[in-house]
């Protein structure tokens, strides 16, 4: 009896340390288990990267991101092309992400996936350009119509009500560049300011450059060029510039980026340009919110500003008719 009494002791303290060790290792994987858990992977599917703004709407987004150490973005471009935006969107949708993050080319053809997502649980927020059904999480963007219509404002007060004006259109099968069409009408009908030469630049600056070529070729007189977005303000007075007409005509475009619009004005080579807000940094915070469990409106409006004069000062939008 007394001979098994030290074996006996020395196999108890080793089971105790058996099960002690497994104690604290259980201890140990538990917060490894919850950093898993609390790590969400964000997709991003932008539609091209050929736009100065695109290029600032995902630097903007990279830099909301990096102050979250709980997310990663992923970025995806579908170089100005609906069917490989589909697809990728798709595949975004196919790898889990826990939300989707979609600046659409064109409306139509980005809506089934997106659609579909929606449907399977995965929280899309629509950024920038709407797309044809309701079925999204959250949608921001600046109201392009009441751009458009302030930018027809501004043009009607400063030919006094008349004159000979060319619109550089955006891609007509986007939402921006029919609402930014639409409020501009909007805005003039009734005056006797005349659209005399229109045309779609699909939001570039080449084709708006080509597009007033052909423009100041078929009239001797311009008084104005109203173009949906900066890079097409920039291209039509370039054009204007090698004619050598570029000082009979004003310029207005619209997104007012630092270092592209607003730098324009600056210059003096724009007359005004309207700010069009990325919403690349709300993007993240709203994805935030809903991946935290908190409520997200549906839909969030972007403030947009008017930037003209020799410092390109900002001031809120004419309001009226």
């Amino acid at each position: 009896m007394n001979q098994d009494f030290p074996r006996l002791r020395s196999q108890c303290c080793l089971l105790f340390a058996a099960l002690l060790c497994c104690f604290c290792s259980g201890k140990t994987q538990e917060p490894e288990q919850k950093n898993q858990k609390t790590r969400w992977k964000i997709g991003m599917s932008q539609c091209n990267l050929g736009e100065p703004w695109r290029v600032q709407m995902n630097q903007d987004i990279q830099k909301a991101a990096a102050l979250h150490s709980k997310i990663e973005v992923f970025f995806k471009d579908a170089q100005n092309d609906s069917l490989r935006q589909r697809a990728q969107v798709e595949e975004f949708v196919n790898q889990g992400v826990d939300v989707l993050i979609v600046s659409p080319k064109e409306a139509v053809p980005l809506t089934p996936p997106i659609v579909e997502a929606h449907r399977k649980g995965i929280p899309v927020i629509v950024l920038d350009r709407k797309i044809a059904s309701e079925e999204y999480r959250c949608f921001i963007g600046a109201d392009n119509r009441e751009i458009g219509r302030a930018a027809g404002l501004w043009v009607r007060t400063r030919l006094n009500g008349k004159g000979r004006v060319v619109e550089l259109k955006g891609l007509m099968t986007s939402t921006p560049g029919q609402d930014r069409h639409l409020g501009f009408r909007e805005a003039i009908d009734g005056s006797q300011i005349e659209v005399i030469f229109e045309a779609d630049m699909k939001w570039l600056e080449p084709e708006a450059r080509k597009e007033m070529e052909s423009a100041l070729a078929r009239h001797k007189s311009i008084d104005l060029v109203y173009a949906h977005n900066d890079p097409a303000a920039h291209g039509a007075y370039l054009a204007a510039k090698a004619a050598g007409r570029e000082k009979e005509i004003a310029f207005v475009g619209i997104d007012a980026l630092p270092q592209e619009g607003q730098a324009y004005v600056n210059q003096g080579l724009l007359a005004a340009s309207f700010e069009y807000p990325t919403g690349g940094a709300e993007a993240i915070l709203m994805a935030l919110d809903i991946l935290t469990g908190k409520p997200v409106a549906k839909n969030i409006k972007l403030a947009s500003r008017v930037f003209e004069g020799k410092t390109a000062s900002a001031k809120p939008l004419p309001a009226g008719h």
